[in-house]
């Protein structure tokens, strides 16, 4: 298995590092570690911007303290990963963070693409730091958002497509979900309409059918929800169905809270600008606001 980890040297990319560091990886994996420097332009607003040499030594320039950061926060992420049968390579990159890393996944043919989800700067005040979403809108593979050192149980978030389907087939059969317990969680929108805008006597007859509809939408969810739990026991997993009802981001948000779930697992189809608004919105708002890790699972366009 071919893993790129992107560090920072924040908090966020030692969780990152640690999750990597749990994996139960086959024999001939390779970790690449990358941390991206920034165009000196960005690298005057760094906080680590101002370090002085030794004694009667010429004082760092910014960009040389920002390399110096980040290759000792690639080499504190290899001393963390390595291990008999595991090689790790570490590369200090420059360009902008989120194009960099998806180029050099694309070169290194990353199966997984693991990073934190907040970065340095005004950015981190925001849930979901401005790398890690532009990287997940258009890494070449998998990309798992580490909130957490460890996997723990899974909820995968199955909607019946087929960007649910390859999602599945990934966390099926790679080795690092060997042992985890998955909850196959399945939403429908089941709600009644309410009266407002019908005829006196049109309401009832309204409600009635659609009450029919919504016995039937229920049979669907969990026929979708178990028929998806037994292939995933079957590849090997302990899993069990769950059928929900609501807003599905919302409903996914609220079990994983509830359940304390370590990482949720979902297909998107990866649209960006408008597009994303419309198609991406389920698993985009789940990004922002999981309580957990989030592996974000990209189908076709």
């Amino acid at each position: 298995m071919r893993i790129l980890l992107a560090v920072d040297g924040s908090v966020s990319s030692d969780r990152a590092t640690q999750l990597v560091s749990s994996f139960p990886l086959p024999p001939d994996s390779v970790v690449r570690i990358v941390s991206v420097q920034r165009p000196s332009t960005d690298v005057l607003a760094t906080p680590w911007a101002t370090f002085g040499g030794p004694m009667g030594a010429a004082p760092e320039t910014d960009a040389q303290a920002d390399a110096r950061y980040r290759r000792e926060a690639i080499d504190r992420a290899e001393l963390t990963l390595r291990r008999p049968g595991l090689k790790v390579e570490g590369f200090l990159l420059r360009g902008r963070s989120g194009p960099s890393i998806v180029d050099e996944a694309t070169a290194f043919h990353a199966d997984l693409i693991v990073l934190g989800s907040r970065g340095h700067g005004a950015i981190a005040t925001m849930v979901l730091g401005s790398t890690a979403s532009e990287v997940v809108d258009h890494a070449p593979c998998p990309v798992l958002v580490a909130r957490s050192s460890s996997l723990g149980s899974i909820a995968f978030a199955d909607d019946g497509s087929t960007t649910a389907r390859t999602a599945e087939a990934v966390f099926a059969t790679w080795p690092i979900f060997a042992g985890h317990h998955v909850d196959v969680v399945t939403v429908g929108q089941t709600s009644v309409p309410v009266a407002a805008g019908f005829v006196s006597g049109l309401h009832d007859q309204v409600v009635a059918s659609y009450a029919t509809s919504v016995d039937q939408a229920r049979e669907e969810i969990a026929h979708e929800s178990a028929t998806a739990a037994q292939r995933v026991h079957e590849s090997g997993l302990d899993a069990d169905p769950v059928a929900l009802e609501g807003q599905p981001a919302g409903e996914i948000l609220r079990f994983a809270a509830e359940r304390g779930t370590g990482t949720i697992v979902m297909g998107t189809r990866g649209h960006t600008g408008i597009a994303r608004a419309l198609l991406g919105s389920v698993a985009r708002n789940v990004l922002l606001h999981a309580p957990c890790s989030v592996l974000v699972v990209r189908g076709a366009h």
